[in-house]
């Protein structure tokens, strides 16, 4: 016996969201989960290979990978927005050329990545100089200090956990990243803090570490997600932790 059916219309869906998440990132889908609004958002995730190990080699490596984990993405979900969700593979790609090769195969998403979405965070919250904190190792790191000082932003205090292994990064305690958002919160008077890395946990410490520095706290996933609602014309407000989200 062959059942009848009905095709919902697009115009009665969530807004559709995609998510490229590195093969090794532990961190990002467990984060955004926490905030995600499902009665809004529809969010969709694809895997790029990557690196054990955090290095300029690994990192340009996903630029030639980007374009097959875009295409397993469902071209037939109509993506109002994907993102790309590497902080230091951007930094090395390039915010456009990452958009151009997202678009390549879906090319009527907007595009977002971490160091796009912590840019426009910054201006939206009116930061300039900025505590930065990384687990990367110093080639990595200097990377992407130069790129935010070419954006207009000064790196007024900066710390690395100096990690070269994802595995390790993912597992970096919250404790730790407080106490370092803490730290670089005293030195050389800045108005906002950055904490970098899709794969170093943070979301359950922004707000703290917000009401003990007195600064805005940025992290790569929550600037990313609130990027991404942004771009997508959603409400942000209450949708995810810290100031950001509460403008």
């Amino acid at each position: 016996m062959k059942l009848p059916y009905d095709i919902d219309d697009r115009t009665d869906k969530k807004t559709a969201l995609g998510l490229i998440v590195l093969q090794a990132d532990e961190t990002i889908e467990n984060e955004i989960r926490t905030v995600l609004d499902n009665n809004a958002v529809g969010l969709l995730h694809s895997r790029i290979p990557s690196g054990a190990d955090l290095t300029p080699e690994t990192l340009m490596q996903m630029k030639a990978d980007l374009p097959a984990a875009a295409a397993l993405l469902p071209k037939s979900a109509r993506f109002d927005v994907i993102a790309y969700a590497c902080t230091s593979g951007a930094t090395y790609i390039g915010s456009e050329t990452v958009k151009t090769l997202v678009q390549d195969i879906h090319p009527t998403a907007q595009v977002t990545d971490p160091m796009r979405a912590v840019l426009a965070a910054c201006k939206a919250l009116r930061v300039k100089r900025i505590g930065f904190i990384t687990p990367y190792i110093e080639e990595v790191s200097g990377a992407m200090r130069t790129l935010l000082e070419k954006s207009g932003l000064e790196i007024s205090a900066f710390g690395s956990f100096s990690e070269e292994q994802e595995a390790i990064v993912a597992r970096i305690s919250h404790r730790s990243v407080l106490k370092a958002l803490i730290d670089l919160s005293t030195q050389n008077d800045v108005d906002g803090l950055f904490v970098s890395c899709t794969n170093l946990n943070s979301f359950s410490i922004i707000e703290e570490a917000e009401r003990r520095t007195g600064k805005p706290v940025i992290s790569s996933n929550q600037a990313l997600y609130w990027h991404m609602l942004t771009l997508a014309g959603l409400q942000t407000s209450g949708k995810g932790p810290g100031r950001l989200f509460h403008q």
